[in-house]
């Protein structure tokens, strides 16, 4: 199965900056280091985590002269729901506007122009997205998590009667 993410390469240009969905072009090493030593919300993560993170979800490198400046994933259904993550410009291209405008050009993917919710969570940098369009939570008591610094509460129903049974997904191609 061709998924939608994997057969086409979508580019945005604006002022020598280039954001692109060409994984090739990732600077792995890069991001794993930013996401595992730099950022609050990933610090720690391995490398393993990374690549199945970055395999699992729209990946998009930001670019200028060629270099790695920025990067952000995308988690979607393609239809209904689009989550922004793990978005970060290095350190000496701050301040330039590039965390807003990759936060509203990703908006106009052709294959997620008509998804219906779009999310992204912050601590601290609010006004970078609300001036790209983005709002915050209209009712934010209606948003559950669960994580690590809020785990899962104790659960009322008995899981162990529950059965699990994993299968083989057949393709044309054979088993998976």
């Amino acid at each position: 199965m061709a998924w939608v993410n994997d057969n086409k390469i979508v580019e945005w240009v604006r002022g020598g900056y280039e954001l692109s969905t060409d994984r090739d072009r990732l600077d792995i090493e890069k991001i794993h280091h930013f996401l595992s030593e730099q950022s609050d919300w990933a610090r720690g993560q391995s490398r393993d985590t990374l690549m199945r993170s970055i395999a699992h979800s729209l990946a998009l490198g930001l670019y200028y002269q060629g270099q790695q400046i920025g990067f952000a994933r995308i988690v979607t259904d393609f239809a209904r729901l689009a989550y922004v993550m793990d978005i970060f410009i290095d350190e000496a291209f701050r301040g330039r506007g590039l965390g807003t405008w990759l936060s509203a050009v990703v908006r106009s993917h052709p294959d997620l122009v008509n998804v219906s919710k779009w999310m992204l969570t912050t601590r601290d940098a609010q006004p970078v997205y609300q001036r790209a369009g983005w709002n915050l939570v209209t009712h934010p008591e209606s948003i559950m998590e669960i994580t690590r610094a809020n785990p899962a509460a104790h659960c009322t129903i008995p899981l162990a009667e529950t059965r699990l049974t994993v299968k083989p997904f057949i393709t044309k191609d054979g088993p998976q």
